[in-house]
Parts: structure tokens; C-alpha cells; sequence
């Protein structure tokens, strides 16, 4: 196999992302030195040197195959040019093409010279056992590519803790005792320790964060599955101290999850839109709308608008290239929308997709196309040259727009969830705290026993094994089980669980908030009047970006003190942390969280995901159920809404109850607060009693028989001629018995003709008065005459509303067909 051949199979390549090209500038790697003094010495200097101390193995036979590599190695490069070891082994071709191709090289020429074996296996051991102390001894420096090609000498770690930098690896390897990590997270870290020394050269102390920001980058194409690409490295060199305080403050960053903000063109080109100017106009379009949205929504219109709509368009409609949309494109479209894919397993486990309807109908992603519409054509009056191209007419209508019924229904579903919730809060406040404490008195108990005896703890008789690393995790045998439990991780989430729910109960915070609660924000007022301090709770901008304060309670104030006195360093600091904004795909400076926790040998902040786990394992705890008899669950918005409707059913004003929140709008207050019946009907009766005790006291009284027999006889005074007077009772008539007049005259069908009769009267009256020019008479008259003609049209309306319709009175004949007889009964 040539040299061109066999450097193909060169596996990492140098391909770093925007974000690490960036990192690197800030803190760039170590380049190669221009000359050493160990790879410039001659042959017998570098064998007199290598097989001396500290290079010397214990077993001989080791030691004679790794003298016998050696040799050959150094025999084989001599044929190369160059001025020095490291030269004529990068002129060789092995570095290009890895350690196994390596080999095959060499055992080529050594074959053909008559040095090799006549078994090639032991040519192949005898290189790599050479191999290790050239590279332990400084003469060789391989790149990070060949350390890191698949099937690298897997000793390196024990030859650089032995031969180069024996303190460094010793303070390392005191310091994953103390890390509760798995033993093959552990080696891989030192391996990757012991790499960068390889290819760098120097100590432990000598790596830089350049040197591992190059590494992470090469990590994750080594490929396979089984790869490992952890950066736990970085982790253990900053918590040594080797690194400056200017170095990057966690592993975290190197994660490819965290791959920060993209730009617009990466966020539409993910869909592979066929349409090259539709993608163009997407791009154009986000990039306007990015300055007045967060990073969170313009990602998702990015995906209404290139997923949900267009692609949706080409993969049911190919060659599309117009925004005018036909009626039925655009109703199939709507139809789609309303729908999403949903995945599951049938009963041979097999993976299947379904239509599922969506919750709001998709209404938020029709939003987002008709805004995208209606944006063009406001734009292309502005600038026709570059939008004017794309107005098209809208195809979604305003009154397709109508949220009132997945509003209501969404208020029906919260307020159930919070009926039901809020009468079994104390249950789980009262789980949570008796597991703390269980928890951490079977955990105080364990750590003062010694391994392999037996403790109590809760009126059980428990037993700690031995372990390997009794340090950092401390374990137990149940009692009742049997099985080894971990009392460390248990204490850890008893202890979390309960400082979740006592915040959340006490403050309403969204978990967003509650991630970012630091120690900075406890602050204190004092008032003018009185001096007295108040402590508040600075809650930081999230959501609706207003910050706000909230009043520490006595109960707030225990849970904490009890987080700060847990999460405190031994200087008695709170340690700063680095967070990520998952909605914004940002890091944040560090900050001291007040949910942070150990993670290995550094703090992490305690992610949502974090939180809403351990409520889950809190109310396993509880066994409670919801009306359907299933495990009743809680999300951390539940507190929100036990919060709200709790405050306002104990007194606090909505008004205030918005501002404690930190909500704009005093509707979406009212929207988070439950309705009770029994609420409704006590306050109607708080309403009357309050009215009561404002009216006279006489007015309640009991009522004696004249006064009674007056007001019975109320009902018979109000008969008149022409009708019912419906005055109330108590009140003398306002148009002294003009009834004919009057709006409370209910008039008697039976005295019709008495009103036409007054009404022609009328007339010939006003006839008269204008011959006889009585003009002051005649505006009297016309009032009267008024007042009859309407008397006279409520009747009529009476009559007509009054017809019914006989349906008249079904026989037994009819019913017959639904009758069943005794007789049939029992039958």
C-alpha cells in the first residue's frame, strides 16, 4: 500500500465551527517549537537516554522489546531526511496516515532490509512498545490526528504518569477520587491528558485552554459510536488550577448541543427548499423581523414559515413558486396544519406516524403566515422594487383568526388543573420535607459509620459496603429490599425537591426565573416610617423583561438560608456559575445561582429539566392521583397558578397580584386564577349581607298587619281603567293619573276599544282647538294622542306574540310503538 493510499484513511480532520474558530482566536493553541533538545540528538544519545531512568521497566522482557522497537524505529527513520527525530518522522508519511498504517510501513522496510521477524505480529509489538517511550521521551511528537486515529497505543497514560510528569498525574488522579464520575469517563479524561502532552510536550501544567479548545474540536471526528468525545478533560486541568482566571469557566461550552445562535440562512436552509427565490424571500423576511424579535421566536417563524408552510407546499404541490395560493391549495393547507405527526410503536414494536389534531388548531402558526402576508404588502408599499414582486392576497381570512374557543377551552383545562391541585398541596409540601429529613439523617448516619458495618437510621438497621472510592459516593444495603441504594444522590434530591416546591409555593416565579435566582438578588428595604428592614427577592428580566421584587416571608427566608448555607464553598462564598440560555443560545456571564449543585469537580447550575425531574420523583413519593385515577403530576407553572388563585381567594387585590407576578396585563392574572362554585355563591352572599348593613336597619324589620294589609292592598290600587299601573310600591304617581301618558301603564287588551275611542276623541279635539285657535291646547292634546297610538301598537304586539300554534294532543296510538308492558318486562 503507497503513502497517498494509505493517508485516505486518515479519520479527524481540522473543520471547526464558527463558535470554536472564535474560541481559538481568544485563546489560541500551543504551535510547534522550532527545536528541542531531545529530538536533535543523535542515535546512541537518544538510546542511552531512553533506556535509562525513569524510561526502565520493571520486567525484562518488557524491557527487551521495547530496546528491540527502538531500535528498529530509529533505524527505519534514518533513511529520511531531516535535521532532527521529529523532522524525518513527519517525512516518513507516518503522521499522515495513523498508528496502525504506521506500522505496516515500517515492517514494510524492515522486511525488505532483513531486521524483521519472521511472525509480522511481533514486529507490530515490538513498534509500539518502542513507540511509547520516544514519545514519553520528548523525541517524538506525533499530532493530535495520529494519537487520536483508532488504535492508539491505549499505555500512554501509565508511561507519561511514570516517566514525564509523575506529580501532575498524582494530583489528578487524588482529585477523580473525590469525583463520583465512572471509572471510564476518568481513564478517558487522563488519556486525553496525556495526548496533548504527546503532541505538545511539557507537563500537566504546561496545557493550555488552547490545547484543549484544539482537542474538543478533533473530537467529534474520530468517529464511531463507541467514540469518546468527552471533554471531561478540561474539567479536571481547570479544577487543578492550571489554567488562568481568564479561562473559559466550564466543559460546557465545548458540548456541539450548545451550538449557539445560527444565522437566518442556516435556520431556512435546514428544510431544503427547493425554490431558490421563495428561500431568498424567507431569508430577506427573517432578517427584517430580527431586530423586534428574540432569538427564540425568530426561530420559531423560521420554522412556520420554511417547515409548516412552504416545504409543506412543495412536498404536496412540486413547482410551486408563487405566494398566490389557489382557494383549494390554501384550504388543504389549513387542513394540514391543523394536524401534526405523532410517533408510536404498534404491538410488534414497530414505529409508526399519525395525525394527530393539534391543541390551538395550529392557529399560531397560521398567525405567523398571515402576518408574513400582510407584511409584504405593507412592505411593498414602501419599497415596491425589492417586495413589491411577492404582495399577493392573503389567504387566511381575520375571522379564521378567532381564539376564543381554544382560549376558553385552555382556561376550563388550567382551572381543573389547579382544582385539582391545590387541595393535595400540603400533602406534597409534607412529603417533601419528611423525605428531606429522612435523607439526610440516613445519609449523616452512613457517613459516620465505617464501611462494611452496620448503622441505624430512621429506626432501620442498615449496612454500608465497601467500596472502591468511598469518597465520593456513599452507599447502603435496604433493608427491606436488600438492594445497594445511593444515599448521596438520594439526600441530593430530597434536599432539591423540597427547596423546588417551597420557592415555587411561596414566590408564583416562572422556571425560567427560578433557574436565574442568585445570591446577589437578596436584597433588603428599610421602611422611612418605622426603620424597619424588609428583605426582598430581586427577581431578574425574563419573560416580559421587567424585573420586579418580591417580600421574603419567614418561611421563604429558612429555605434560602438553608440553600445558601448548602451550596457554599469553603471560603464561605457562593461560587460562580456559567449558565446557558437554551431560548436565546447564549452563555451568560458567571453568577452566583442559588440552584447550582456538584457536577464532578465543578458547579452547574440545576437545568429545567433537572427541576422537573426531581418533581416527578417527589410526587412518586405522594402517591397521589388525579380524577382518573392516574399519578397526579405537576409542572412548575402549577405552582404559578396555586400561587395566584391563592392569593386572591385570601384577600390580596388582582391589581397587586399582577405586579407580585410580574404580569402586563391584569385579564391574564384573572386568567390564571381558578373559579370555584362555592366561591361564586359565598361571594354573592358577602355581596347582599354588605348591601344590608349599608340600607336602614328599619327596612329589615317585620312588617306589622296593617302595614302588610297595606301592601297587599298596593297590588289591588294599581287597577285602573284602561289597564295596570306598575308603580312600585310605596310611590305616588309622577303624571297625576294621566295614565294614558305614562310608561307604566300596562294596558288591558279588553279596553282596546275604550282607547280608540279616546283616541278618535282626541282628534276631534285637536280639530277644534286649531279652529278655535287654542295653539296651547293643541301641544297638550298631541302628547295624549301620542300616548294612545302607543298603547294601541303594545297591544298589537301583544297579540302577535301571544299566537300559538296547536300541536294538539298526541293519542295513545302514536305512543304506542315506545310503551313497554309488564308483561314484556319480564320476559
Amino acid at each position: 500500500m503507497t503513502t497517498q493510499a494509505l493517508t485516505t484513511a486518515r479519520s479527524p480532520q481540522r473543520q471547526y465551527s464558527p463558535e470554536m474558530a472564535a474560541m481559538l482566536k481568544s485563546f489560541p493553541p500551543r504551535r510547534p517549537e522550532q527545536s528541542r533538545k531531545a529530538t536533535e540528538q543523535s542515535r546512541e544519545q537518544v538510546m542511552e537516554q531512553m533506556l535509562a531512568s525513569p524510561f526502565v521497566l520493571e520486567s525484562s522482557a518488557s524491557q527487551a522489546r521495547r530496546k528491540t522497537g527502538m531500535t528498529k524505529i530509529l533505524a527505519w527513520l534514518e533513511q529520511y531526511p531531516g535535521q532532527t527525530w521529529q523532522d524525518r518522522w513527519m517525512a516518513s508519511g507516518a503522521d499522515a496516515v495513523g498508528n496502525i498504517a504506521w506500522r505496516r510501513l515500517a515492517t514494510g522496510w524492515l522486511q525488505s532490509t532483513g531486521w524483521s521477524y519472521q511472525d509480522p505480529k511481533k514486529d507490530f509489538d515490538a513498534l509500539g512498545s518502542g513507540m511509547l517511550p520516544l514519545i514519553s521521551g520528548d523525541v517524538i511528537r506525533p499530532s493530535l490526528s495520529w494519537l487520536l486515529t483508532p488504535g492508539t497505543v491505549q499505555i500512554l497514560t501509565a508511561e507519561m504518569a511514570r516517566s514525564r510528569d509523575p506529580q501532575g498525574f498524582m494530583a489528578l488522579a487524588a482529585l477523580c477520587r473525590e469525583d463520583p464520575a465512572n471509572s471510564h469517563t476518568k481513564d478517558g479524561a487522563l488519556r486525553r491528558i496525556a495526548t496533548m502532552m504527546a503532541a505538545k510536550g511539557g507537563m500537566v501544567s504546561d496545557i493550555t485552554v488552547g490545547d484543549c479548545l484544539e482537542l474538543a474540536a478533533l473530537l467529534p471526528g474520530i468517529g464511531g459510536r463507541s467514540a469518546d468525545t468527552s471533554v471531561y478533560f478540561y474539567q479536571l486541568l481547570h479544577a487543578t488550577g492550571v489554567f488562568p482566571d481568564a479561562a473559559l469557566p466550564t466543559v460546557r461550552i465545548f458540548n456541539p448541543k450548545n451550538q449557539g445562535q445560527i444565522s437566518v440562512e442556516h435556520m431556512i436552509d435546514r428544510y431544503d427548499i427547493v425554490c431558490r427565490p421563495m428561500r431568498d424571500l424567507l431569508v430577506d423576511y427573517l432578517r427584517e423581523r430580527r431586530p423586534s424579535l428574540d432569538y427564540a421566536s425568530l426561530r420559531a417563524v423560521a420554522f412556520g414559515l420554511g417547515k409548516l408552510f412552504w416545504k409543506d407546499l412543495e412536498n404536496h404541490h412540486p413547482g410551486i413558486d408563487s405566494l398566490r395560493l389557489t382557494p383549494d391549495i390554501a384550504a388543504a393547507w389549513k387542513q394540514r396544519i391543523a394536524m401534526k405527526k405523532t410517533r408510536g410503536k404498534t404491538a410488534n414494536g414497530q414505529s409508526v406516524e399519525t395525525d394527530t389534531p393539534r391543541a390551538d388548531r395550529g392557529i399560531n402558526y397560521v398567525a405567523m403566515v398571515r402576518a408574513f402576508y400582510l407584511d409584504l404588502g405593507q412592505w411593498a408599499m414602501d419599497d415596491p422594487a425589492r417586495w413589491g414582486i411577492w404582495a399577493a392576497p392573503c389567504p387566511i381570512r381575520e375571522e379564521e383568526m378567532s381564539r376564543r374557543k381554544e382560549r376558553s377551552g385552555r382556561k376550563s383545562r388550567m382551572d381543573q388543573r389547579t382544582r385539582e391541585r391545590l387541595p393535595v398541596l400540603p400533602v406534597l409540601v409534607q412529603t417533601v420535607d419528611t423525605e428531606r429529613r429522612l435523607a439526610a439523617e440516613r445519609l449523616k448516619a452512613a457517613r459516620a459509620a465505617s464501611p462494611g458495618s452496620d448503622f441505624t437510621a430512621a429506626g432501620q438497621t442498615w449496612h454500608r459496603p465497601v467500596t472502591k472510592n468511598p469518597a465520593a459516593k456513599v452507599w447502603a444495603d435496604d433493608p427491606e429490599t436488600g438492594r445497594r441504594r445511593d444515599l448521596t444522590l438520594e439526600e441530593h434530591r430530597a434536599f432539591w425537591s423540597w427547596a423546588i416546591v417551597e420557592v415555587l409555593r411561596h414566590t408564583g416565579i416562572r422556571i425560567e426565573e427560578l433557574t436565574e435566582l442568585s445570591h446577589q438578588g437578596l436584597v433588603q428595604y428599610r421602611l422611612p416610617g418605622t426603620g424597619e428592614l424588609i428583605p426582598l427577592l430581586h427577581i431578574a428580566p425574563s419573560k416580559t423583561d421587567a424585573e420586579r421584587l418580591l417580600v421574603i416571608s419567614p418561611e421563604l427566608a429558612d429555605v434560602l438560608s438553608a440553600i445558601i448555607s448548602r451550596i457554599r464553598d469553603a471560603t464561605g462564598a457562593v461560587p460562580l456559575v456559567v449558565s446557558y440560555d437554551s431560548h436565546e443560545r447564549v452563555w451568560n456571564p458567571p453568577m452566583p445561582l442559588l440552584f447550582q449543585r456538584r457536577a464532578g469537580v465543578e458547579n452547574r447550575p440545576i437545568p429545567f429539566s433537572g427541576i422537573r425531574k426531581v418533581l416527578t420523583e417527589a410526587l412518586a413519593h405522594t402517591g397521589l392521583t388525579d380524577v382518573a385515577n392516574r399519578p397526579l403530576t405537576f409542572t412548575p407553572h402549577d405552582f404559578r397558578r396555586l400561587f395566584i388563585t391563592d392569593a386572591i381567594m385570601n384577600g390580596m387585590p388582582p391589581h397587586i397580584t399582577q405586579l407580585v407576578v410580574g404580569h402586563r396585563d391584569i385579564n391574564t392574572t384573572m386568567g390564571y386564577k381558578a373559579i370555584y362554585p362555592e366561591e361564586v355563591i359565598n361571594g354573592h352572599r358577602a355581596f347582599i349581607a354588605r348591601r344590608r348593613t349599608a340600607r336602614p336597619s328599619e327596612e329589615y324589620r317585620t312588617p306589622t298587619d296593617e302595614e302588610w294589609n297595606d301592601f297587599l292592598g298596593h297590588f289591588e290600587r294599581r287597577r285602573v281603567a284602561l289597564g295596570d299601573c306598575g308603580r312600585a310600591y310605596g310611590t305616588n304617581c309622577a303624571h297625576e293619573h294621566s295614565c294614558l301618558r305614562c310608561s307604566l301603564l300596562r294596558p288591558d287588551p279588553g279596553q282596546a276599544g275604550r282607547i280608540m275611542e279616546i283616541r278618535d276623541n282626541l282628534l276631534d279635539r285637536i280639530t277644534e282647538a286649531k279652529r278655535e285657535g287654542w295653539l296651547g291646547e293643541v301641544e297638550g292634546l298631541k302628547v295624549s294622542l301620542a300616548g294612545a297610538r302607543q298603547k294601541l301598537a303594545e297591544l298589537g304586539e301583544r297579540d302577535r306574540r301571544a299566537t300559538t300554534v296547536n300541536l294538539g294532543i298526541p293519542s295513545f296510538r302514536d305512543i304506542a310503538g315506545h310503551t313497554v308492558t309488564a308483561a314484556e318486562n319480564l320476559t
